[in-house]
């Protein structure tokens, strides 16, 4: 009798014992709340975006520098660029996951998908605190 075969014989569980707490079940349900919360939060976010976008329309630099001087502006668009990347980041590691079969292939995207949402993300803060700051 093979090794395995031991093992096969010495495992008393059933086989919904055996299956419990494998697979995407075990971990996905923060990924699911994760993008809810983040879209949830983008539904506000975007509205307020749009309306400091609309706000600028006829601005010129100095102007826009002036409003986003305003702590409350610098916040909330800081806010809107950390939910915007994180969404993001969430939405494509599905899309990775689902289509992307090639093992190698698709450690190498989740890394990069993290990497450039999070590089974008610190750029857009960096750029606003720079303008806060100045």
């Amino acid at each position: 009798m093979s090794e395995t075969n031991n093992v096969r014989a010495a495992d008393y569980r059933t086989p919904l014992k055996r299956v419990r707490g494998l697979g995407a079940a075990k971990s996905g349900t923060h990924h699911f709340i994760a993008q809810r919360v983040t879209a949830v939060a983008l539904v506000f976010l975007v509205l307020w975006a749009i309306y400091l976008a609309l706000a600028l329309v006829h601005s010129d630099y100095a102007q826009a520098r002036e409003m986003l001087h305003h702590p409350f502006a610098a916040v909330w668009l800081i806010a809107f660029l950390i939910a915007g990347f994180w969404h993001a980041q969430l939405g494509i590691q599905v899309v990775i996951e689902d289509y992307v079969h090639t093992r190698w292939l698709e450690a190498v995207a989740q890394l990069a998908n993290k990497f450039v949402c999070a590089a974008a993300a610190l750029a857009g803060i960096i750029a606003v605190v720079r303008i806060v700051l100045s």
